[in-house]
């Protein structure tokens, strides 16, 4: 019977070593010299187990900081009023968002009709990353009706958070009127945004906020890295 390859053996010892709780969920694996030294073996060996265990769900690598052991999937709540912070800070963990574009343009078609604008109306356009305990959870893309949040986009870049931004507008409160939920594939953008595997799983989710009047305030697309929440629906969640 053949031997298995080595970058196979070292593997399967890393994740056993895993599963035995040596190295935690987010905890970073040793260099690749320092395998490769622990092993008697090169690096390209390394990086050949370390990409099986990356391709299994095992680790996941960031770029320039290393590799690390993959967070088990969290809980993420989907209620009338959706907090990512206040969410993430439930479950004990760190959260972050990582802004990549902040514009103003004319709204798409699109824009205009899930918020109720003429069309080509200006919007505020935020697009980036939301972490937890530094690792990419989503990708997301939010849309705000320009002319009623003129100061939106400073006050965004003053805040990691949506509320504390809308509230520095002075909108106080808004609540959920619609989520859609659709299963997709990640094309090579959004993979790399995430950090997972182009042809990954994601969840996108599509949802409307609406002020205490019913009026849209924010259009959002959110696509999250399906290997690492559980989205939950409570029907009574306020």
């Amino acid at each position: 019977m053949p031997r298995p390859a080595l970058w196979t053996a070292i593997a399967r010892t890393l994740t056993t070593e895993i599963a035995e709780g040596l190295y935690r969920p987010g905890d970073r694996l040793p260099t690749e010299a320092a395998l490769s030294a622990r092993f008697g073996v090169n690096r390209h060996t390394i990086r050949h187990a370390l990409a099986a265990m990356a391709e299994a769900g095992t680790v996941h690598s960031r770029r320039g900081a290393g590799v690390f052991v993959a967070s088990r999937p969290m809980d993420y709540a989907l209620g009338r009023r959706v907090r990512f912070h206040q969410n993430i800070a439930g479950t004990g963990r760190t959260a972050a968002r990582r802004v990549s574009r902040l514009e103003t343009r004319p709204a798409t078609t699109h824009e205009a009709t899930m918020l109720k604008l003429a069309p080509g109306a200006p919007v505020h356009v935020s697009e980036g990353v939301t972490l937890v305990d530094g690792q990419p959870l989503a990708s997301f893309r939010s849309v705000f009706p320009a002319e009623r949040f003129p100061d939106l986009p400073d006050a965004l870049a003053r805040h990691n958070s949506v509320t504390a931004a809308l509230a520095d507008c002075g909108l106080t409160d808004y609540t959920r009127a619609e989520t859609r939920l659709t299963a997709k594939l990640a094309d090579p953008v959004l993979a790399l945004a995430l950090q997972v595997q182009p042809g990954a799983p994601v969840l996108r989710s599509v949802a409307v906020n609406v002020d205490a009047a019913a009026v849209p305030i924010e259009f959002g697309i959110t696509w999250f890295a399906g290997d690492r929440v559980t989205l939950t629906v409570n029907p009574d969640q306020t």
